[in-house]
């Protein structure tokens, strides 16, 4: 439209519902709604308490995953979450229900640290410039959150329970035969007692001294350090989770190699709760593919554990085969096993393979290389099905528990220390890895399983190993125990018993989970509220010496290295400052001199609580009030393990942040702090707003905004480019902003349209030239309730005709299904069809039908809602007013058409009732003239009636 056009427009509807006027409309709504307090959900108790009758209503805890805010701010992709739980949460309201909706922010993490590193600004002060900039985003949205309830993880207010609940971890163990945790103190009175034996010694716990003591109750307790395998990131300076590395053996952040490295790292033992991680996932609301990923995570495995000797020492495996043991041919360790050391020899045996020793002198020599090799490679890689298999003989030999035989013990990067025991037996015969390692080894093969097809039973003539649940066993026999003719179930039942009555095995229960890497060498992180005394004993710190703060440095930065170097050692930026770390406090036996812990805990620890924080967000006595955990989150029915009732966002969390979470909450449910054992009972994945990316011949990204298309091709300053559907991002100049689109049209139309571009869980493509059509919706919206010239309403206070109500009902009872089920875009739909049927009657709307329409549209676009409502004569807020409800009466047509065919053509069209029955109606179209006619006396083989649409009428 030309700008002549546009100010004509203008002075003819002065009162046209246009950017300008949404801006004003939704600016005056956000601050009412700020001052009213209109979102503010009260608590049954506690300073956040309120009306008792609103108290009364059912109860709905709604959230979102926390935001990073990020420096760069929100593109339109951010918000498709929050608009949508927004929409839900408003319609819940409408619904009768007391809400608790709010947003905080997970603002510990590596951006802003290396921000900090960059520009010498402190994390804290960048971090809470970016917190600032996103509220303002957001607040724009018009999204109703209790900001009463809100924070961020790096309010010492916040993290003093988050390091108090690292203390709870720290001083619990799990107690397997009560199956939960208990406080490390009643383990210790179990060892005073003598009741529990202490392990590892023939002493009483009185006899052992402090240090002795730490170090037993470190193998018990659920929050522990160690000297493990961890992923060491030299170019980051830090060690990494496994879920922080990618399938190529580098770092997530920065694309740096990773390797295996030996260091001391707090862990939480969250592999004592695998089994219940797995059991309780079934009685959750979540979608099965985020289900699948944390059981194959977790990857629960029956098998047995089977003893190996190797001189006076054992190697103990862990299989699921175990009746495939007289197969054993060879046995393989991790690069990283703590036998390895031990059991290789000075010298090759005699007659070792020359294939088996990689070309070295000595068997120290190749072992010592392999590892190194071994090292620079992600569990990822170690596992993937190389064609080339790589290992190297330890130059020791073990015994095959019940054959005798001596079978050679390999290293070899296949196997993990991660999985089972870091040793497997080898049974190339039967299982595809081993075959091809023993293939290229030169190794011997021994089949055990007899196979079903042809290839008999001689595994040199193989082209491949022969696996199989479904054959009998066969060359599975000793003086004292015999497989043969067994199927496999029975086999390895068998077997079992014969390892545990003889002292060399036992029938368990094995599981991928690894414990969780709880250390970061960082300094943007919680600090841990753990001391060391001067004999290296680690002690919690009370609850009154919490919040521990993080201390001012210098440099913020971890010590780098050279990222190929693995042989470099962690320096973290909090060990540099000695006032900090070297502190004399009492712990309640006097003052000493301690020693602070200098790691941070991960990113992922503030998120792991967050949503006990948003039910009592004041509370600095306590974790939360008992009333207010138990009355949004604690079970009901429907709802065994309580948690919140809809938690939205992305699906790349399934086994970082939900497993860990988890985990928190049965810890804290297992020491009675909390009622509900799961932090979140109904899990929704949102799709993904995506968007062209265009690039130049180079593959370098260009602006999306300035790309041309002609011809169907796209140009770029006279460069023809390629166009691809990716996400969404600065660095592939492809965002949009919401502040764009609200200042170009308004924030009701972004949300709609965010909510009509497909399915919630679907991803879909952004496209603004398409947002238009939902500004239209809004101005022909406010066209039907208001004059554009006059500003006036121009509703009737008739009754509206039979057509209206029957289109109005029809639009309530779908709209409010989609409602309750999320299918925003179809309810945006049914709105558009009952705005646009009132548009076309020409007539002036009724106020009875334009109040429940406005209603509609309220959880949807709410400033708009908001604006119309008042202007309609009602004095408080649309937001707490009732949804409407379609009367049933006006759901239902009068009738419907039924197509009657003769040979698959329509030979008539009857009106019916939609309750019609098949009997009647097949009377009804037989009865029909043009029916007889199309007949022509013809008899009739068969009648097919689907009532109340079709008949079909097959003659003779």
């Amino acid at each position: 439209m030309s700008e002549m056009n546009s100010a004509a427009v203008e002075a003819a509807a002065p009162h046209r519902y246009t950017a300008a006027m949404a801006a004003d409309i939704e600016a005056r709504w956000q601050d009412f709604w700020d001052a009213e307090g209109t979102y503010e959900a009260p608590n049954p108790s506690g300073d956040l308490a309120g009306d008792p009758d609103v108290v009364a209503r059912p109860k709905k805890f709604i959230m979102d995953m926390f935001p990073y805010p990020s420096g760069a701010g929100l593109h339109v992709g951010h918000p498709l979450g929050y608009i949508a739980t927004d929409v839900f949460a408003r319609h819940q309201r409408m619904t009768g229900h007391n809400v608790l909706h709010t947003l905080g922010f997970d603002a510990f993490g590596l951006p802003a640290e290396q921000y900090a590193v960059q520009t010498g600004t402190h994390p804290r002060v960048s971090t809470e410039a970016n917190i600032e900039n996103m509220k303002v985003q957001l607040r724009r949205l018009g999204l109703g959150h209790d900001k009463r309830r809100s924070f961020a993880t790096i309010d010492p207010d916040y993290y003093k329970w988050t390091q108090w609940i690292f203390v709870q971890i720290f001083n619990s163990w799990y107690d397997d035969e009560a199956g939960k945790a208990r406080p490390i103190a009643d383990l210790v009175a179990l060892f005073e007692s003598g009741e529990r034996p202490v392990p590892g010694t023939t002493r009483a716990w009185s006899e052992l001294t402090a240090a002795e003591r730490a170090d037993v109750l470190g193998e018990y307790r659920l929050a522990y350090a160690s000297d493990a395998p961890v992923n060491w990131c030299p170019g980051l300076g830090t060690v990494l989770a496994n879920e922080e590395v990618t399938a190529d053996g580098r770092s997530e952040r920065g694309n740096f190699p990773v390797f295996k490295a030996k260091l001391r790292q707090w862990n939480m033992r969250i592999t004592a709760y695998a089994d219940r991680l797995l059991d309780d996932l079934d009685a959750l609301d979540w979608p099965e593919a985020i289900k699948l990923q944390q059981r194959n995570w977790i990857g629960r495995s029956e098998g047995a554990r089977v003893d190996f000797a190797v001189g006076d020492d054992a190697i103990t495996v862990f299989t699921t085969r175990q009746d495939t043991l007289f197969g054993a041919t060879y046995m393989v360790l991790a690069p990283e096993h703590e036998l390895v050391g031990k059991i290789v020899p000075a010298a090759w045996p005699e007659g070792t393979h020359d294939v088996w020793t990689g070309g070295y002198a000595t068997p120290a020599e190749a072992v010592d290389a392999y590892r190194k090799q071994a090292a620079s490679k992600s569990d990822v890689e170690r596992q993937a099905e190389a064609k080339d298999k790589t290992g190297v003989f330890t130059g020791a030999y073990a015994i095959n528990p019940v054959s005798g035989d001596r079978v050679p013990v390999f290293i070899a990067d296949y196997v993990l220390m991660g999985y089972g025991t870091g040793a497997i037996m080898a049974v190339p015969a039967h299982d595809s890895r081993d075959f091809a390692f023993a293939r290229a080894f030169e190794l011997p093969m021994r089949c055990v399983v007899e196979p079903s097809d042809d290839r008999g039973t001689d595994p040199s003539t193989w082209d491949e190993a022969f696996d199989s649940y479904d054959a009998k066993l066969v060359n599975s026999s000793n003086d004292e125990i015999s497989l043969d003719g067994l199927g496999v179930v029975e086999a390895k039942a068998r077997i079992t018993d014969w390892l545990v009555a003889r002292g060399i095995g036992e029938g368990t229960v094995n599981f991928r989970l690894r414990d969780w890497l709880f250390s970061r060498q960082r300094y943007w992180g919680e600090p841990f509220p753990i001391v060391y005394d001067e004999d290296g004993i680690a002690h919690a710190l009370p609850e009154s010496m919490l919040p521990l703060e993080l201390p001012e440095v210098e440099d913020y930065s971890p010590r780098t290295f050279d990222p190929d170097d693995a042989d470099t050692q962690p320096e973290t930026p909090l060990s540099r400052n000695e006032d900090w770390v070297n502190v004399t406090l009492d712990l309640g036996d006097g003052p000493k001199k301690y020693r602070r812990e200098t790691n941070t805990m991960p990113n992922w620890a503030g998120s792991c609580w967050y949503e006990l924080r948003y039910l009592d967000p004041h509370n600095d006595s306590a974790l939360v009030d008992p009333a207010i955990e138990q009355y949004w989150m604690g079970p009901r029915e429907g709802q065994p393990h309580g948690g919140v009732d809809l938690y939205v966002g992305g699906a790349e969390h399934a086994v970082l942040h939900l497993l860990y979470a988890r985990f928190w909450s049965k810890v804290l449910y297992d020491l009675g702090h909390v009622s509900s054992a799961e932090p979140f009972h109904k899990l929704y994945n949102q799709g993904m707003i995506q968007a062209f990316v265009y690039r130049d011949a180079r593959g370098i990204a260009v602006p999306a905004a300035e790309v041309e298309e002609r011809d169907g091709a796209f140009w770029y300053q006279g460069e023809k480019v390629s166009r691809v559907l990716g996400k969404m991002g600065k660095s592939l100049k492809n965002a949009v902003t919401p502040d764009e689109i609200c200042a170009e049209y308004g924030a009701d139309t972004l949300r709609l349209y965010e909510m009509a571009m497909g399915p919630l869980d679907v991803s879909r493509p952004w496209d603004t030239r398409a947002v238009v059509g939902q500004y239209r919706l809004l101005q022909r919206l406010w066209r039907n309730i208001v004059d554009e010239s006059t500003g006036e309403v121009t509703v009737v206070d008739t009754e509206p005709d039979e057509d209206t109500l029957r289109a109005l009902h029809k639009a309530i009872d779908g709209v409010s299904q989609d409602m309750a089920a999320m299918r925003f875009n179809t309810a945006i739909a049914k709105v558009t069809e009952l705005n646009n049927y009132l548009t076309k009657t020409g007539a002036p709307v009724s106020r009875s039908v334009a109040e429940r329409l406005v209603l509609l549209v309220a959880p949807l676009a709410p400033h708009i809602a908001e604006e119309l409502w008042r202007k309609l004569g009602h004095t408080e807020s649309v937001v707490h007013q009732d949804f409407p409800v379609a009367d049933p009466a006006y759901v239902v047509d009068e009738t419907v058409t039924c197509v009657v065919q003769i040979k698959g053509k329509v030979k008539a069209r009857l009106e019916v009732s939609p309750s019609i029955t098949d009997a009647d109606l097949e009377a009804l179209a037989l009865a029909d003239e043009g029916v007889v006619a199309a007949l022509g006396g013809a008899g009739i083989r068969k009648v097919i009636v689907r009532a109340p649409k079709l008949v079909n009428i097959v003659p003779a």
